[in-house]
């Protein structure tokens, strides 16, 4: 989280305030998608629900389609639907990146859906405690 300038002032007595931190949900969504391993794929609604934030699933696809400009970068391919379909595909340069990135991860994909998805699958909630 980075500071806000426009939070920080003078509190009563005329001292300098701490700055108060901005909060990122787009930030926190960066931070857990980073941490899925190659070759594991998890879904918008576990990313959600990670963050405590369970009925946020779109929010978390907002966040997926501004993932392109966060640095360091987001390995965004291994965000799919909860049923391991690629359905943030066309946010990506083509329409097939995003499946030819998991390929590369020997994740396969037929029809615009993980093979095995349950059996890759990562959730964050278990992955790395709730």
């Amino acid at each position: 989280m980075k500071n806000n300038p426009q939070l920080t002032g003078k509190n009563k007595e005329g001292k300098e305030t701490t700055p108060v931190k901005e909060y990122s949900f787009f930030s926190d969504v960066y931070d857990v998608v980073r941490q899925v391993p190659k070759g594991r794929v998890t879904c918008y609604g576990a990313i959600a629900a990670y963050l405590g934030t369970k009925l946020s699933a779109r929010m978390v696809g907002w966040a997926m389609n501004a993932a392109h400009s966060a640095r360091p970068k987001v390995p965004a391919q291994r965000v799919v639907n909860r049923n391991g379909m690629l359905t943030g595909k066309h946010h990506f340069a083509t329409p097939v990146l995003m499946e030819e990135l998991l390929k590369k991860e020997g994740i396969f994909v037929e029809e615009d859906t993980v093979v095995d998805f349950k059996k890759i699958f990562w959730d964050p909630a278990i992955e790395l405690g709730f």
